[in-house]
């Protein structure tokens, strides 16, 4: 009996996990010169949306970024940035518009990463429904469900920010190694260019004095 329920509370608990997860969704795309790329997001009423995006490669390194609500009101209105992060609290039901705009660059396009991270009430209340009618078991190692349950979330929403911070920062990485081979590029055309002008020089001052001390009269016999 007691195997049966510890079995039981397990589950829920496993159940209660996947329903504290909340929707993440991470995209990295190629956005042309002279172009603007949208997408849509849903949402649920009374949620939240957290958008966090960076440019990790391109001239300038930057875009313009907006935010759009069901409603059609502009949110977020962001020019010439390199990354952000934005918050929307409490969401409206409905398809939310994020839009990258890179009409500024005629030449350069540019490679963008944007992460989305949806958080729902919903399933935060159907979890609360299932603890509320597992009851408190007395035999359950001696902890109370709920000392249970909000260990596991704290667990969880550590562990979600730390995946998201590693996302972050993978994004910060290919940004960087992007940054440092362009340079890496532009010191060495230059550092070429400053060789040629370098050996025309010399060449040039060498010519130069043998035409000085030549002697160029002529010695009649």
């Amino acid at each position: 009996m007691h195997d049966a329920s510890l079995l039981g509370c397990v589950a829920l608990l496993i159940g209660a996990v996947t329903a504290f997860s909340p929707t993440d969704s991470e995209f990295t795309f190629l956005l042309p010169a002279a172009s603007k790329e949208c997408f849509y997001q849903s949402a649920v009423r009374n949620g939240s949306i957290e958008i966090e995006y960076q440019v990790i490669a391109g001239a300038g390194m930057d875009v313009d970024f907006s935010i759009v609500s069901p409603q059609a009101i502009h949110l977020v209105s962001e020019f010439r940035r390199s990354d952000g992060v934005h918050m929307v609290e409490p969401t409206e039901a409905g398809d939310y518009q994020i839009c990258f705009d890179n009409n500024f660059s005629r030449f350069s396009e540019k490679m963008v990463f944007f992460e989305v991270i949806m958080d729902s009430p919903a399933n935060d209340g159907g979890a609360d429904d299932e603890w509320a009618g597992l009851g408190e078991p007395e035999s359950l190692l001696e902890y109370k469900l709920d000392d249970i349950k909000e260990s596991m979330e704290t667990v969880h929403r550590r562990l979600e920010r730390s995946r998201q911070m590693q996302t972050v920062l993978r994004a910060f990485e290919a940004r960087d190694r992007n940054l440092l081979e362009d340079n890496l590029w532009r010191v060495s055309f230059w550092s070429c260019v400053n060789l040629l002008v370098l050996l025309s020089v010399a060449l040039t001052q060498v010519c130069s004095l043998r035409w000085l001390f030549s002697d160029r009269r002529r010695v009649c016999s």
